[in-house]
């Protein structure tokens, strides 16, 4: 989303232009119908879609713009230059898969005249940084961030040409890690870890080359396999109640379901690799894998 000249966005789709480049650009969208970005995007081949804001409720412009992205098939979106305050209700609904660039070093100076304010302030060096988009101005968590250094004589303008070179190498970046992380192992068992720790009395060891999740000293209730005996798949096994309900998820959904070999049948394997994981199914499963194998003492404090 743009609302200029699109340096950022023309950084993105060229670097997306990479056989290595884990995304593509689907969607040059803006508010502003003079935008040069939108003719750059057009001569790449890339759609492009226009909607001004004036005389639009905020509300109502969004969700316009907002169904222009689903209909592309986007599915992340990446702010480069968009001079609009989104609203709550189109950042909630796009919670995690939104990205900015921010001309400073956040936390420091969020808002505008970002390098103005870091010479005024004596800093040494001003930056850029790539953040998730949150309801709250220039604070969702940093993805990643350059420091460039500002030399004497520096002006808001010299240091902002050199600010921007670096935010035309951060951001490709950021955004490639964004994309890729949802199959990428180390992130996927990262995010079961959060889940498994979370229960009580949980405890995280290494068994048959697996992160495994246990209850201290005693028996395990979930594994990460990944790549297991060269399967080429990550997956989460948790206990379920026996051969029946195994059968009955695999059937149900064979490309996500499987049996884990050497695990029976009161075991199931489900595949994170493969489009996002239902996050909230898999801290369900895991707790349901927790209380199978509880004492009761503590299953009493999940109500088991």
């Amino acid at each position: 989303m743009i609302s200029g000249s699109g340096t950022n966005m023309a950084a993105l789709l060229y670097a997306s232009r990479r056989p290595d480049c884990p995304y593509e650009i689907v969607l040059v969208a803006s508010n502003n119908p003079a935008a040069a970005g939108l003719v750059l995007a057009a001569a790449e081949g890339v759609a492009t879609f226009v909607l001004p804001h004036k005389g639009m409720a905020r509300a109502d412009h969004d969700s316009a713009m907002e169904a222009a992205i689903v209909a592309s098939g986007a599915r992340t979106i990446a702010l480069a230059g968009y001079m609009r305050i989104l609203s709550p209700g189109f950042v909630e609904r796009w919670n995690g898969r939104m990205v900015n660039i921010h001309p400073s070093l956040l936390p420091k100076y969020k808002g505008l005249e970002t390098h103005a304010r870091a010479i005024a302030a004596g800093e040494t060096h001003g930056g850029c940084s790539v953040h998730l988009v949150t309801p709250e101005l220039d604070d969702g968590p940093v993805l990643g961030q350059i420091a460039v250094a500002i030399l004497p004589g520096d002006t808001a303008a010299t240091l902002s040409a050199r600010v921007l070179l670096a935010e035309h190498q951060l951001y490709a970046r950021c955004l490639a890690d964004l994309v890729s992380a949802p199959t990428d192992p180390a992130w996927l068992t990262g995010k079961v870890r959060d889940l498994a720790l979370a229960l009580p009395s949980s405890e995280e060891t290494l068994s048959h080359s697996m992160t495994c999740f246990g209850i201290t000293k005693g028996k395990k209730f979930a594994y990460v396999s990944v790549n297991h005996h060269g399967d080429a798949r990550t997956s989460l096994l948790v206990k379920i109640s026996g051969l029946d309900e195994q059968e009955a998820l695999i059937d149900r959904d064979p490309g996500r379901y499987y049996r884990p070999a050497y695990f029976g049948n009161d075991w199931i394997a489900i595949r994170l690799d493969q489009d996002e994981p239902d996050w909230d199914d898999i801290a369900d499963r895991l707790q349901r894998s927790w209380l199978a194998i509880a004492p009761r003492r503590l299953a009493a404090l999940l109500g088991g």
